[in-house]
């Protein structure tokens, strides 16, 4: 049975976290304004960048110990668990409206890469070659974000007090400190308490290992929700979806040297695909009326929950034949429905658009 330290572990490693995502927030808010870049922007690359740290430590670490499984499954468990909770949990608070550079631009970006991703991993490892390739591509896409800047300068909110340089640096360190620290307890206390109840490895590295890394992404997310700041919000999933691939996955890669990175086939026939349709769904849930909606948030953490369903079944002994049932329950009844959702989703808006149309030629 979990020990009661593993719990207080879990519950002090949250109370941590909230407290750095406030800090980093308002550091992020803070240098936005300094610099004069959107808020989008500093989303997709400052706040993106530093709420990836533990993601990179755990799979960094990982990869120098030569476990490679846990080191990858953390990078797809973290990006499907961003966009369906994080995403998710941000919406269901408060609806986000949606840059339109996020469609034209990043969400496209992120979805390639994706997929480029998974043909890389196709072959069952990813070569110090593919590492050097995806942290080129993140090289190219830092170079891009910084020369683009100036054109998404509209509409950002500028009425927040100005900070001075330090203070902004202060909170953006602190609030990282922070959030590092307390995903480190969390997932420590997790993974005890996992361990305890008889959980594999294979489901703590995809759920519990994952869910717990991307807990910054969760707390600052949320909290840039409800502090109404959807630029960072959003621009915090997209990001750190990105920067986990190219940043480090192609570490990873490098690191593992001629050996590479093994990839586990079921990763590669499962989770890999689950990582591509979940940022696939996000094109026509950000382009419908350019707000993701409490209702479609809710969607996403329902997505989750069915993707966390499949898990636990596949892990438990003698749970195959369950788990095909299930798997063909989902296919069969649920994503035809999804797809009928997100289909009327699209069609709604534009007949509101023709409308709207209409009536201002009036």
């Amino acid at each position: 049975m979990p020990t009661l330290p593993s719990f207080v572990e879990i519950i002090l490693g949250i109370l941590v976290l909230f407290g750095g995502g406030e800090l980093f927030v308002a550091g992020a808010v803070a240098l936005s304004l300094l610099l004069g870049i959107p808020q989008l922007v500093i989303g997709l690359t400052v706040v993106s960048l530093g709420t990836s740290a533990p993601e990179l430590f755990v799979s960094l670490i990982s990869t120098l110990q030569g476990d490679a499984d846990l080191a990858v499954s953390n990078v797809v468990g973290s990006n499907i668990f961003n966009i369906l909770v994080v995403l998710g949990a941000s919406a269901a608070i408060v609806p986000l409206r949606v840059r339109s550079r996020l469609v034209r631009r990043d969400v496209p970006l992120l979805l390639g890469i994706s997929m480029a991703v998974w043909g890389m991993a196709s072959g069952g490892r990813l070569t110090w070659q593919a590492g050097v390739a995806l942290l080129f591509a993140m090289v190219a896409n830092l170079v891009w974000e910084i020369r683009t800047a100036s054109e998404d300068s509209e509409d950002d909110d500028n009425e927040a007090e100005r900070a001075t340089p330090l203070v902004a640096a202060l909170k953006l360190a602190a609030g990282l400190a922070l959030l590092v620290l307390g995903s480190q307890l969390l997932v420590r206390g997790a993974t005890t308490a996992a361990v305890a109840l008889g959980v594999s490895q294979t489901v703590i590295g995809l759920t519990i290992v994952a869910a717990g890394t991307s807990m910054p992404e969760l707390v600052t997310s949320v909290v840039a929700a409800y502090r109404g700041k959807a630029d960072l919000a959003i621009g915090n999933v997209v990001g750190s979806n990105l920067l986990n691939q190219v940043v480090i996955l192609g570490l990873c890669a490098v690191v593992s040297g001629g050996k590479g990175l093994a990839v586990d086939p079921v990763m590669i026939s499962r989770d890999l695909p689950i990582m591509v349709a979940s940022t696939l769904a996000c094109l026509p849930i950000f382009w419908s009326n350019g707000v993701i909606s409490r209702l479609e948030g809710w969607l996403l953490l329902g997505l989750y929950g069915l993707y966390l369903v499949e898990q636990v079944l596949a892990a438990v002994a003698g749970g195959e034949i369950v788990d095909n049932t299930y798997r063909f329950v989902v296919l069969v009844a649920v994503l035809p429905l999804l797809m009928v959702f997100l289909v009327w989703q699209v069609l709604r808006w534009r007949q509101q658009r023709k409308l709207l149309a209409v009536q201002g030629g009036e």
